[in-house]
C-alpha cells in the first residue's frame, strides 16, 4: 500500500451527535462533535428533533473541523460519511450534505458502516496506542448494538454473536431510568458504581447461546428488585445508590467478559479490541486490562474521544477505503438497518 498524502473529511450523523473530522495520513487534525441537549428533557433521543438539530449543526461543525485542521476544503481528497446503521432522518442529513459537498468539490464520496468504523477506530495513528493485528476479536458495545465480531481484515468482518433483544447501552440507560437518574444514565451508573460494593446485590445473568447476548430479562429483574425494595423502604435507592449501581455494572461487565471468554475459547484468538459508546465504561476497561495478566490476552481499548460517536472513526475508514479505491456513487442511499 503506497504512502499517499491524503486529507479525508469524515461526517457522522447516525444518532444525536453531529460530528466532522479531518484525517491526514492516518492522523487526526480535527475532531468536532456537537451534542444535542434537547433530548435530556424526554429521557431519550427523539428522532424528529435529532434530524432537525443535525440540519442546524452540520454546516458550522464541518466549517469548524476544516478550520481546526487548518486546511481549505479544496485540499480534501475525499468525503467519508456514515451510511448506516442509525436513525433514518439523522443519516439523511449527513448523507445529503456529504454527497453535495463531494459533487461540488468533484472529489470521491465514500460510504462508511458506522459499526465497522467503531472497530477500525483502532487504526487511527496514535503514538500512545498500538494497533491490533489481524485476525482479532472485536466487542462492539453501544446504545444500539452489542456484537462479537471476528475481524480478518479491514473490510472482512464476521459477526460471531450479537444481542437477541436489547443492546448493552440501553440496559445501562434503562437501569438508570429505573433508579431515577437523568438521561443519559449509563455514565452516571459508572460514576456511582466506582463508590459502591459490586457484590452488594446479586442479579442473575441471562442464559442464551455461548456468543449471544440478552438484556431484556436483566432490565426486568432490576425493575422488580427496585419495586420490591422501595415498597419496604421508600428511601432504598438513595440509601444504597452506589451499591445498586456497582452491582448492576458488575453483573453486566461480568456477562460481557463471559461471552468474550467463550469467543476466545472457540476461535483461539487472544487479541481483543472494544469499540462503541459503552467501551468508555470504567468497569469493562478494568476487566479487560485484568484479563491481560490473568488470561494472557492482548487488549486494545480506544481513547475516550473515539469510543462514543465521532467523525474521526468515519474519516479513518474513509482513508482506508480511499487507498483501495473503494468509492461510492452519487446514487448511494442511507440505510437505517445496515448490517456489518
Amino acid at each position: 500500500m503506497k504512502k499517499q498524502n491524503t486529507y479525508i473529511l469524515g461526517i457522522e450523523s447516525s444518532c444525536d451527535d453531529t460530528a466532522a473530522a479531518v484525517i491526514h495520513n492516518g492522523r487526526v487534525l480535527s475532531n468536532v462533535v456537537a451534542s444535542q441537549k434537547i433530548h435530556e428533557a424526554y429521557g431519550g433521543v427523539v428522532p424528529e428533533l435529532a434530524s432537525r438539530a443535525h440540519q442546524q449543526n452540520i454546516v458550522p461543525v464541518v466549517h469548524q473541523a476544516l478550520r481546526r485542521a487548518n486546511i481549505d476544503k479544496k485540499q480534501l481528497n475525499a468525503i467519508a460519511f456514515t451510511q448506516g446503521p442509525g436513525l433514518m432522518g439523522s443519516l439523511l442529513v449527513g448523507t445529503s450534505f456529504a454527497k453535495s459537498l463531494a459533487m461540488g468539490l468533484d472529489i470521491p464520496l465514500i460510504a462508511v458502516n458506522h459499526m465497522q468504523a467503531h472497530i477500525l477506530a483502532h487504526f487511527i495513528e496514535n503514538e500512545n496506542q498500538s494497533k491490533p493485528e489481524f485476525p482479532f476479536i472485536a466487542l462492539t458495545i453501544s446504545g444500539g448494538h452489542t456484537q462479537i465480531v471476528k475481524v480478518n481484515n479491514y473490510f472482512d468482518m464476521e459477526v460471531l454473536g450479537e444481542t437477541i433483544d436489547d443492546a448493552v447501552g440501553e440496559a445501562f440507560d434503562k437501569s438508570a431510568k429505573i433508579l431515577g437518574l437523568p438521561y443519559p444514565g449509563g455514565p452516571l451508573i459508572d460514576k456511582y458504581a466506582q463508590l459502591g460494593n459490586p457484590k452488594a446485590f446479586k442479579f442473575t445473568k441471562p442464559k442464551v447461546g455461548d456468543l449471544e447476548f440478552s438484556f431484556s430479562g436483566l432490565k426486568t429483574a432490576i425493575l422488580y428488585f427496585i419495586e420490591r425494595e422501595t415498597a419496604k423502604n421508600p428511601n432504598f435507592i438513595e440509601d444504597h445508590k452506589n451499591d445498586i449501581c456497582a452491582s448492576i455494572q458488575h453483573t453486566i461487565v461480568d456477562y460481557l467478559m463471559d461471552k468474550l471468554k467463550n469467543a476466545v475459547r472457540i476461535t483461539n484468538i487472544k487479541q481483543i479490541a472494544i469499540g462503541g459508546g459503552v467501551s468508555a465504561n470504567s468497569g469493562i476497561r478494568t476487566a479487560l486490562k485484568k484479563a491481560e495478566t490473568t488470561l494472557g490476552w492482548t487488549t486494545y481499548i480506544p481513547p475516550f474521544e473515539y469510543c462514543t460517536d465521532n467523525a474521526a472513526m468515519i474519516a479513518i475508514v474513509g482513508e482506508l477505503k480511499y487507498k483501495q479505491n473503494l468509492f461510492s456513487e452519487q446514487d448511494v442511499i442511507a440505510s437505517a438497518r445496515m448490517k456489518l
